[in-house]
């Protein structure tokens, strides 16, 4: 992929793997772990990580400018 992908690519990893362990630490809390937990997560992931993917795509660049005042980036 080139180079100008980066943003995609990796606001589609962030979402998937935040996505994943909030629904899976939000099931849990609010009905417990029983046989059915796994497929409440899958059903509280399908809707969180297109959701989750949308968000990161916003919020990088605001992100990415409040790291820029706070930490030196190499250039």
């Amino acid at each position: 992929m080139p180079a100008k992908a980066v943003p995609v690519v990796f606001a589609f990893f962030m979402s998937a793997i935040m996505a994943l362990l909030m629904s899976s630490v939000t099931v849990a809390a609010n009905t417990g772990f029983d046989e059915g937990y796994p497929l409440r997560v899958i059903t509280s992931y399908a809707l969180a990580m297109p959701v989750a993917f949308v968000c990161v795509l916003i919020v990088r660049p605001f992100v990415m400018r409040l790291v820029s005042s706070l930490c030196e980036l190499q250039k």
